[in-house]
C-alpha cells in the first residue's frame, strides 16, 4: 500500500459525550466544517486518503459516535449522526462519505447476534480508542452492485486453518484508511454461506490497486481491493446466511439511517455551494452596474430558489430523524433530498457562469461532488420503481375518483 492508513492510537481528547447536549456542539461542528473545508481542495487534487481529517474527527470522539456509550462511544441517535454528517459533508464530502459508512456499520453492530460477541467488542473498542475505520466491500468488476441481485464472485474456501478468501472488490470507499473490511462473499459449501466476512487490513494477501480517478468525491480512495487466498478465522464469517435461507441485510431502521445520512452529506455540499454563491453575489460588483450582483432581482430569485430547495431538504430530514416519516418512505427521502441538492448546485452554476466553473473557486468542486449522490444505492430508477410497485400492490381506494378515458 502506497498510502498510510490512519494509525493514531491516542484516546479522544474531547469525547462527544462531553459536549453533544450543549451549545458547544453546534460551535464544534461549525469549527470542524471550517477546518475540513480549508483543506478539501488539496485532498480533491491529490486524491489521497484524508488521514489528517480523520485524526481531527478522532480527537473529538466522532469516529465512535454510533458505538454504544457502554463501550465508550457516543451512543448517538440518528438526529445527532445526521448533524455531524451534514457538518462534515459541508466541509469535505469525501471524508463524510467514509464517516457515513463507519456510522452505518456501528449503529446496530452490538445487536447483531450473527457476529461473535468478542468481535463486536473488538471492532467497537478499536473505533473508540484507536480511530479504526470499517466499511463493507461489496461491488465486483463482473457483477457490479449486489443491490440489483446476483451472487458474489468472491469465494471463501473452508480449510482446517480457517477461511481462505479470494476475489476482487471495486469502489471500496476508504480503502487505504480502513482497519476492517466486511467483504461480501460466498463460501464453497454445497449450500453456500453468503454475506460478510470480516478481514483485518494487515492480513497477508491483500493488495490495493489505485484505480479511483473519479469526477467527484476524489478523496474517498474508492480503489480496487484484491484478496488472494487471504486467511481469516472461521468465526470471521460475521454476517452470513445460507443461500437457501437468506436473511435481509437491512431492516427498516437500517434503511432509514442510510437514506438520511447519505443525502444529508450531499445536502451539506449544497449548503456549501449556496454559501459561496451568496458571498460571490454580495461582493461581485461589475463596473457597468455600480452595485453588487446581489442587488439584481434575477440573482435574488436564484438564491430564493436554492434556499427553498434546501428548506425542503431540512424539513424532510428533520421529520425523518424525529420519527415522523415511516421507514417505508426511506428511498423517497434519499431521492428527494439528493435531487434537491443537485438542483441547488446546478442553479448556482447557471447563475455564475465562468466563475462557477473555474477551478480556482470551490463551486465547480461542489458540483462534481454533489453529482455523485445519484450513484449510491438505491439509485433513482430502483427507488422510484419500488414506490410505483407499492402503489399498484396497494390497489385503488374505493373512494378514489375513476379515471376519465
Amino acid at each position: 500500500m502506497s498510502q498510510s492508513a490512519l494509525s493514531s492510537t491516542a484516546a479522544p481528547v474531547s469525547p462527544i459525550a462531553d459536549w453533544q447536549s450543549t451549545a458547544t456542539f453546534e460551535r464544534t461542528l461549525a469549527s470542524l466544517t471550517q477546518a475540513l473545508a480549508a483543506r478539501a481542495a488539496e485532498h480533491d487534487r491529490s486524491g489521497q486518503f484524508p488521514a489528517d481529517n480523520f485524526a481531527l474527527l478522532h480527537q473529538h470522539g466522532l469516529l465512535g459516535l454510533t458505538v454504544p456509550a457502554s463501550l465508550g462511544g457516543g451512543g448517538a441517535d440518528l438526529a445527532t449522526a445526521r448533524k455531524v454528517i451534514a457538518a462534515v459533508g459541508k466541509g469535505d464530502p469525501s471524508t463524510a462519505l467514509i464517516l457515513v459508512m463507519q456510522y452505518l456499520q456501528h449503529f446496530r453492530l452490538q445487536n447483531n447476534d450473527r457476529w461473535p460477541a468478542h468481535l463486536r467488542r473488538r471492532v467497537a473498542e478499536q473505533a473508540v480508542n484507536d480511530g479504526a475505520l470499517i466499511n463493507a466491500l461489496r461491488v465486483e468488476p463482473e457483477l457490479g452492485t449486489p443491490a440489483r441481485g446476483g451472487l458474489p464472485g468472491t469465494i471463501a474456501r473452508r480449510t482446517a486453518e480457517g477461511w481462505r478468501l479470494s476475489g476482487t472488490k471495486i469502489y471500496s470507499t476508504g480503502s487505504f484508511g480502513l482497519t476492517w473490511y466486511v467483504v461480501w462473499a460466498r463460501s464453497d459449501d454445497a449450500d453456500p454461506l453468503v454475506g460478510g466476512y470480516l478481514v483485518h487490513k494487515d492480513t497477508p494477501g491483500i493488495s490495493i490497486i489505485e484505480d479511483w480517478d473519479h469526477l467527484g468525491m476524489r478523496a474517498t480512495c474508492s480503489h480496487e481491493v484484491r484478496f488472494d487466498n487471504v486467511l481469516i478465522p472461521l468465526d470471521h464469517a460475521v454476517g452470513v446466511s445460507p443461500l437457501s435461507a437468506p436473511q435481509a441485510e437491512f431492516d427498516g431502521e437500517a434503511l432509514l439511517w442510510m437514506s438520511v445520512l447519505l443525502p444529508a452529506l450531499y445536502d451539506g455540499v449544497a449548503q456549501a455551494a449556496r454559501d459561496w454563491l451568496v458571498q460571490f453575489l454580495a461582493t461581485r460588483a461589475p463596473a457597468n452596474l455600480g452595485a453588487p450582483l446581489s442587488s439584481l432581482q434575477r440573482f435574488q430569485e436564484v438564491v430564493g430558489r436554492i434556499d427553498t430547495l434546501l428548506f425542503a431538504n431540512r424539513t424532510l430530514l428533520d421529520a425523518a430523524v424525529a420519527g415522523h416519516v415511516d421507514a417505508t418512505h426511506a428511498v423517497q427521502i434519499k431521492y428527494l433530498v439528493s435531487s434537491n441538492a443537485v438542483k441547488a448546485v446546478e442553479l448556482a452554476i447557471e447563475a455564475t457562469g465562468n466563475p462557477g466553473l473555474s477551478r480556482k473557486n470551490p463551486l465547480e468542486r461542489h458540483y462534481r461532488d454533489v453529482l455523485c449522490s445519484r450513484i449510491h444505492t438505491p439509485q433513482d430508477d430502483v427507488a422510484l420503481s419500488a414506490v410505483g410497485r407499492a402503489a399498484f400492490a396497494a390497489g385503488v381506494s374505493p373512494h378514489a375518483p375513476m379515471p376519465v378515458s
